[in-house]
């Protein structure tokens, strides 16, 4: 029995991790007065509520900071722990941009999670190309990067640094810094996929505020973009995903998993 137990409560365990898959930059504060630091922990999870990123077994690959035309890696300065792992003084008023690059990491996952994975994720071309080739039942295997961006503000000062592309493969660029908007105005947000507009991708948008998420699903335009209004404060991601068939030996998919993530006052 207890046996029948573990391998269950494995098996719980395993599902969790495996739909787990949104991940984002959360700093403590989205707002900073001049000369205070950013301090950021590295995140993963569902609803947007997540469970600290274990950074003993993922890599960084790239992790840099930008503001207006200057750039500086700051990967050397990650720490360990489950929270709290980046503290950086930021040296200038305006808004800023923290971007992160994971490890590309193998995982495989059996067909009908497989399966129900694609379709929650919009990733339709994929499912049918399964069903075509009448593998539908076949685990996965897969390979997976992550691209993520934050958004904070320094003082009252804005600026486009929100508008830099960093040039990810699949990247998430706002229109309008969410920082010189108010309640109730449109945001857009344009969707990349090697530096050119993602047709038709499921994009989800998220909003976290007085301990309830809300989602969004909207499906990106021929341009590529995708519009909501500035709703509720509290923090706000966009998140999306898009997947192409491997060209690494081992593997059947290569998933790009971005977001992009900033904050609104109340």
């Amino acid at each position: 029995m207890r046996r029948k137990i573990a391998a269950l409560l494995f098996l719980i365990v395993g599902v969790g991790l495996v739909q787990a898959h949104e991940f984002w930059l959360q700093p403590v504060n989205f707002f900073l007065k001049p000369g205070e630091h950013l301090v950021v922990s590295f995140k993963v999870g569902e609803n947007f509520a997540g469970e600290p990123w274990d950074l003993t077994t993922h890599k960084i690959e790239r992790l840099d900071l930008h503001h207006l035309n200057q750039s500086r890696s700051v990967r050397d300065s990650v720490g360990p722990g489950a929270k709290n792992n980046l503290s950086l003084r930021l040296r200038e008023e305006g808004t800023h941009m923290l971007a992160m690059q994971s490890d590309n990491t193998f995982m495989g996952m059996e067909g009908d999670k497989f399966n129900a994975y694609l379709k929650e994720d919009g990733l339709d071309e994929v499912y049918d190309q399964r069903k075509k080739n009448n593998t539908l039942t076949e685990p996965s295997k897969e390979y997976f990067v992550r691209f993520t961006k934050v958004l904070v503000q320094m003082g009252n000062k804005t600026d486009n640094t929100f508008s830099k592309i960093v040039g990810f493969p699949l990247e998430i660029v706002p229109e309008q810094n969410p920082y010189a908007l108010k309640l109730g105005d449109v945001i857009r947000f344009k969707i990349l996929y090697n530096g050119k507009p993602l047709f038709g991708a499921k994009v989800r948008i998220w909003n976290r505020f007085d301990s309830r998420t809300t989602i969004q699903n909207i499906y990106t335009e021929k341009s590529g973009v995708v519009e909501t209004r500035v709703s509720n404060p509290g923090m706000w991601m966009v998140s999306v995903v898009k997947m192409v068939p491997s060209q690494q030996e081992g593997a059947d998919w290569q998933s790009y998993w971005g977001s992009l993530v900033y904050g609104v006052h109340q």
